[in-house]
C-alpha cells in the first residue's frame, strides 16, 4: 500500500477544505440543516461545478472524473470535518454505484451524467431499519430484509407491461428531496419471493414523501409511501438482476460506502478533537490552562490515538476497495468508535458550555450516534467482520 497522496488528491483536499471553511461554519450548518432541502443548494452547486464531487468516482464516459473510490473517501473526510449537510453520501456513495453496476446503458447514459453534474440527487430506499443489513455491513444480506407480504416493506408487481410498487419505507437518507429513488422491493409472491431494485422518479404519481425529525439534523431522512407507483426495473429485465445478483452488488457497494463513511467519521473526529484541544488551552482554572493538567492530557492523548488508528484503518479500507479486499465494515466500526469517544470528551471537557444547544459539540455527538443508528451499531459491525474472517472457527496448526 502506498501511503502517500497524489498531487491531485492533495489539491482536492486543500480546495475543498478552504471552500467548506468559508461556507460551513456552525451557523451555516444549522441553517442549511433546518432548511426545507436539508442542505445548502448553493453549496451543493459549488461542490459540483467547482470540484465535480458528485461524479468524482464515476467513469469519464458518463461525465465523471474517473477517479477511484479513494478520492471520494478523501473528499468526504473533509466534508465530515465541517459536518457539511450535502446529499453527497446518499447520491455518490450509495445510489450512483448501483446505477453503474446494474443499470442498462440507457439508464446509465441518461442518469449518471446528470448526477455527475449535480443536477440530479439520488437516494437508496431500503424498507425498515435495514440499511446496514442490506449493505451486508452487520450480517449477511439474504434478501428477507426487503419485506413484502405480511412482513410489510415494499411489494412489486408486474401488470400490463409496467412495474408498480406498493408499500412504505422509513429512514431513507435524503429521501425527502432526492430527484431519483432506488427502491428495493420484493416480487414473485411469498413462495418465490426475491429482492429487486427499481427506479422511481421523485415526482412520480402516488409517491408521498415526508421529512422525518432525526437525531442528527445534518443527515436528513424521509419517509416514503408508495401507492401503486410506476417504476422502472434497474437493468434490462428481471433475469439480469437475478443472474448478476443484486445482493452481491449491494454488498460490494456497502463495503465501499463504509470506507467512504469511515473517512468522513475520521474527519469529524479529528475536527472535534482539534476544537477541544484549542478550548483546554484557553480555559483557565486555578490560575492555569486546564489543558496543562495531566488528567486532561491523558484523556486527549487517548482520543488522539483512537483517531489516528481509525484514520489508518479508513485509508486502508478506501485503498483496498479497488483491489477487491472488503474491510470497509471493520474500518467503519473503528471510525465510529473514535468519533463517539472524541465527541463525548469534547462535551465533557468544554464543561458547562459543552452541554448547551448553542455550542457545536453536540452536533458531532449526534453525528456519531446517528451514523451508528443508520449503519451500525459498532459491536455488530465488528462481529460481522470477525465472522466473515472466520475468526471463531477452529483451525488446525501445521508445523
Amino acid at each position: 500500500m502506498d501511503a502517500g497522496f497524489t498531487a491531485e488528491q492533495d489539491d482536492i483536499r486543500r480546495t475543498l477544505r478552504e471552500l467548506l471553511r468559508k461556507r460551513c461554519g456552525p451557523g451555516e450548518v444549522r441553517a442549511a440543516a433546518d432548511g426545507p432541502a436539508g442542505h445548502d443548494p448553493g453549496l451543493w452547486e459549488a461542490l459540483a461545478a467547482r470540484l465535480g464531487l458528485p461524479g468524482l468516482a464515476l467513469p469519464e464516459r458518463y461525465g465523471g472524473a474517473g477517479c477511484p473510490a479513494t478520492d471520494l473517501a478523501l473528499a468526504c473526510e473533509e466534508a465530515g470535518r465541517f459536518l457539511a449537510p450535502t446529499p453527497l453520501l446518499a447520491t455518490a456513495a450509495l445510489a450512483a454505484p448501483l446505477l453503474l453496476a446494474l443499470g442498462t446503458e440507457g439508464q446509465r447514459s441518461g442518469l449518471l451524467p446528470r448526477i455527475a453534474a449535480g443536477e440530479l440527487t439520488a437516494a437508496l430506499a431500503v424498507p425498515g431499519a435495514a440499511l446496514a443489513t442490506a449493505l451486508a455491513l452487520t450480517g449477511p444480506n439474504g434478501g428477507d430484509w426487503a419485506g413484502g407480504g405480511r412482513a410489510g416493506g415494499v411489494q412489486a408487481r408486474h401488470a400490463d407491461g409496467r412495474w408498480r410498487l406498493y408499500g412504505e419505507v422509513d429512514q431513507v437518507l435524503d429521501g425527502h428531496g432526492a430527484g431519483l429513488l432506488v427502491v428495493a422491493a420484493h416480487t414473485g409472491g411469498f413462495a418465490r419471493s426475491r429482492t429487486l431494485l427499481f427506479l422511481v422518479s421523485g415526482d412520480a404519481a402516488g409517491l408521498v414523501r415526508v421529512r422525518q425529525t432525526t437525531l442528527d439534523a445534518t443527515r436528513p431522512q424521509g419517509r416514503l409511501q408508495l401507492r401503486e407507483v410506476e417504476a422502472d426495473l434497474l437493468g434490462e429485465d428481471q433475469g439480469s438482476q437475478e443472474r448478476g445478483g443484486v445482493l452481491p452488488v449491494l454488498a460490494a457497494v456497502g463495503d465501499t460506502a463504509a470506507a467512504v463513511l469511515a473517512c468522513e467519521a475520521v474527519g469529524a473526529a479529528d475536527r472535534v478533537l482539534e476544537r477541544t484541544v484549542e478550548h483546554v488551552g484557553r480555559r483557565e482554572q486555578f490560575g492555569r490552562p486546564i489543558g496543562s493538567f495531566q488528567a486532561v492530557k491523558h484523556r486527549l492523548a487517548d482520543v488522539y490515538v483512537q483517531v489516528q488508528a481509525a484514520r489508518s484503518a479508513a485509508y486502508y479500507a478506501a485503498w483496498a476497495t479497488a483491489r477487491g479486499e472488503r474491510v470497509g465494515g471493520l474500518a467503519l466500526a473503528q471510525a465510529l468508535q473514535a468519533l463517539r469517544t472524541a465527541a463525548a470528551e469534547a462535551v465533557q471537557l468544554h464543561g458547562g458550555i459543552g452541554f448547551t444547544w448553542e455550542h457545536e459539540a453536540h452536533l458531532y455527538f449526534k453525528r456519531a450516534t446517528g451514523d451508528e443508528l443508520l449503519f451500525g451499531p459498532v459491536h455488530r459491525l465488528r462481529e460481522h467482520a470477525a465472522r466473515t474472517a472466520r475468526l471463531f472457527e477452529r483451525r488446525e496448526v501445521t508445523v
